[in-house]
């Protein structure tokens, strides 16, 4: 085997592929790269849950298949001088990098080790424009649970149901659900989507072009430009969110995002890490008081809002409050209340479904 091709364009396409290689694994192989030069190169990274493939123009001289390191061949491609980078691999396995005036020669591992990824070819397939799904992943992978003890949530429900397509994420303290509309009409699907496999998505879409995504029994793959994701669906039983948020409200308050943002980061700067206070929040007419109690002190802070809420108390747990405040695509939001111990719903103050935020309250203690 033998190609050479710019070092920019081997150091994004290694990089993307790395991130699904394993850490550490029995089988050596899934701790390389796949790469395989045919017409043009392809570098795969594969850890048996996930994979991620990627193409790069190069001139290829010899074609053939070898397996990298890819913490080390990253790293060694990252501190190469820029340049053409020339890479070729005997018979033997020895592999010789070279750029410039620098040169790396080292053994390979055979590919014929490394485990062929799984297709999705029974599936439909799906388009939408990258930089929707890109905000709808960022905007819900927040509340993706990190608890395996319940794999399902560890994951986000992706529902097309005719032309519209919502995202949902929950971890069993909140709940963040992003809806937009598709240009196509089609039946229903629901698939789940580990959280891990999402943040690769977001990172590799870019604000133009499309994403297709193919949905097959088992697995899924997301084609961005010319990289490929291939993922394992998730199975189990996923909240039915339609009836976990409720539908009616006592009171309902108009904010400005930012204002009541800033509140927030300005009275949790004095919460201990390993007490965790709430931040107690007072429900007025036409303000809402903050108040956070710790070892370290007691900070208060006011924001002012439109409408009125008999001073309703409810506590939060102040970094579910603000990922979900940063995490909101609005200017104005509307919180819908019913009980100090009901769940917060934060929706656009403009109307529409775009989105809804879910988040539990914190059992207020007499000493918070």
């Amino acid at each position: 085997m033998k190609f050479s091709c710019e070092k920019y364009l081997l150091q994004n396409a290694t990089a993307t592929a790395a991130r699904a290689a394993a850490a550490k694994s029995p089988i050596p192989a899934l701790e390389g790269l796949l790469i395989e030069a045919g017409s043009d190169v392809k570098i795969t990274g594969y850890d048996l849950k996930k994979g991620i493939y990627t193409y790069l123009e190069a001139d290829v001289a010899e074609p053939g298949s070898v397996v990298l390191g890819a913490r080390l061949f990253g790293e060694m491609i990252r501190r190469m001088p820029d340049g053409i980078v020339t890479i070729s691999a005997d018979e033997t396995g020895m592999t010789s990098v070279k750029c410039g005036k620098t040169e790396f020669s080292f053994m390979s591992i055979d590919a014929a080790d490394y485990p062929e990824l799984p297709t999705v070819s029974d599936g439909e397939a799906v388009t939408l424009p990258q930089k929707m799904l890109k905000s709808m992943i960022n905007e819900t992978l927040f509340a993706v649970s990190d608890n395996d003890s319940r794999p399902v949530y560890m994951g986000t429900l992706f529902e097309i149901d005719g032309a519209a397509l919502t995202l949902v994420s929950v971890d069993g303290y909140r709940l963040a659900l992003r809806r937009e509309a598709l240009e196509r009409e089609g039946g229903h699907q629901e698939f789940i989507v580990p959280g891990a496999a999402l943040t690769d998505v977001e990172r590799v879409c870019a604000d133009t072009d499309e994403v297709q995504i193919a949905v097959g029994t088992k697995h899924i793959t997301f084609t961005v430009g010319k990289t490929v994701i291939v993922s394992r669906r998730l199975e189990g039983d996923f909240l039915n969110y339609k009836k976990a948020i409720p539908e009616n409200f006592r009171s309902r308050i108009t904010v400005e995002r930012d204002e009541f943002m800033r509140a927030v980061d300005r009275v949790s700067l004095i919460i201990d890490e390993k007490t965790k206070n709430p931040i107690r929040l007072t429900f007025g007419d036409g303000s809402i008081g903050f108040l956070c109690v710790t070892p370290i002190g007691k900070a208060e802070d006011v924001c002012a809002c439109e409408g009125a809420c008999d001073n309703l108390e409810i506590g939060f747990n102040d970094r579910y409050l603000m990922e979900a405040l940063k995490a909101a695509p609005a200017a104005k939001l509307t919180i819908s209340l019913n009980t100090g111990s009901s769940p917060c719903i934060l929706t656009p103050a403009e109307g529409g479904e775009s989105f809804v935020y879910m988040i539990l309250p914190v059992r207020l203690r007499a000493g918070d």
